[in-house]
C-alpha cells in the first residue's frame, strides 16, 4: 500500500466534508432567518452529519500517520434563496459521491481496503443526503412559495408539552 496516495485522498475528502459543513451552516443560518425553521434544521443536521465524515477521514489520516489537512474545498457561496440552496447542496452531494466512487477504487487498487470501505460508506451518506434535498427541492417545485411559507409556521411557540 502506498499510504501517500490514501492520505492524499483522504485529506481531498476531509476539504470536501469541511466545505460542505461551512456552506451547509450558512444556509442553516439564513433559513432560519428568513423563517423556514425545518429547512433550516435539514441543513444544520446533514451539516453535524458532514462533521462526523471529518473525524473518521481524520481518524484514518492520522492513523496512517499523515496529517490532517484542515482547509476548505473552496469559498462558501453567498446564496439565499431556497431554492438555490437545495440545487447547490444537491450537486455538492453529487460531486462528493462521484469524487468518493473514485477514491473507493484507487484505494482498492492501491490496496488499501480500510480507506475503500470508509469512502464506500461515505458515498451511500452522499447520496442520502442528495436525496433529501431532492425531495425538498421537488416540494417546493411542486407546491410554490406556500411550501415554504408553511414551515414559517409555529415560530416562536413553545414546542409540545413545554412550558408555556
Amino acid at each position: 500500500m502506498n499510504r501517500e496516495t490514501s492520505i492524499r485522498l483522504l485529506n481531498q475528502a476531509v476539504a470536501d466534508e469541511l466545505q460542505a459543513v461551512h456552506q451547509y451552516m450558512y444556509f442553516h443560518f439564513h433559513l432560519a432567518d428568513q423563517g423556514f425553521g425545518p429547512l433550516s434544521m435539514l441543513f444544520k443536521r446533514i451539516a453535524i452529519m458532514e462533521m462526523g465524515h471529518v473525524e473518521r477521514l481524520a481518524e484514518r489520516v492520522l492513523f496512517l500517520k499523515g496529517d490532517v489537512e484542515m482547509r476548505l474545498a473552496g469559498p462558501v457561496e453567498k446564496i439565499t434563496d431556497p431554492e438555490a440552496m437545495l440545487a447547490k447542496a444537491m450537486a455538492m452531494e453529487e460531486e462528493s459521491a462521484a469524487a468518493y466512487n473514485r477514491a473507493a477504487q484507487e484505494c482498492a487498487a492501491n490496496a488499501d481496503a480500510a480507506s475503500k470501505q470508509i469512502f464506500e460508506a461515505l458515498v451511500n451518506d452522499e447520496e442520502n443526503h442528495f436525496d433529501q434535498f431532492e425531495k425538498q427541492l421537488e416540494h417546493i417545485r411542486r407546491y410554490g412559495p406556500a411550501y415554504l411559507a408553511l414551515q414559517s409556521f409555529g415560530e416562536g411557540e413553545p414546542e409540545a408539552g413545554g412550558a408555556k
